[in-house]
């Protein structure tokens, strides 16, 4: 397993949150591994977030089911988002969010270079292991996390 592939729930997670998710990972190292849930959109948009209510609406992803009270955000705009850790080739996790936001709403960011996220998936050290192991995921080639259309 390392940052960049994609994880697809089987059958086994039939009922769960996980149901028919695809996972981006994002981190996988000693302390475990973290990723998004990219197929399946949050129903409201950056702008019906109270604190976000003057910004462009934007559209916002269901990430996880951990640490919900927080976004998260993956792109492919280095050049306009310093501070991004590399996952893969050109995608990045983080960075300045302000400067994010700022370039969501003078459309210099789109969909197709940044994705945002309320919650995340994680799991401690070796815990995803076992349950590839176990077979609730098939590991999936890498790819590009902005060409998937929930």
């Amino acid at each position: 397993m390392k940052p960049g592939l994609f994880l697809k729930s089987t059958a086994l997670l039939n009922d769960t949150f996980f149901e028919n998710a695809l996972i981006f990972i994002t981190e996988y190292n000693e302390k475990g591994a973290m990723g998004f849930v990219v197929n399946q959109k949050f129903p409201r948009k950056l702008n019906e977030l109270v604190e976000f209510k003057n910004n462009r609406p934007f559209p916002i992803h269901l990430g996880g089911p951990v640490d919900q009270e927080h976004l998260y955000f993956i792109h492919q705009r280095p050049d306009l988002i310093p501070g991004g850790i590399l996952v893969n080739g050109n995608i990045y996790l983080g960075g300045d969010f302000k400067l994010a936001v700022k370039n969501i709403d003078n459309h210099s960011l789109t969909e197709k270079d940044c994705r945002l996220f309320l919650g995340y998936c994680g799991w401690d050290l070796h815990e995803l292991d076992g349950e590839i192991a176990e077979g609730s995921w098939e590991v999936q080639a890498t790819g590009d996390p902005f060409s998937i259309i929930p």
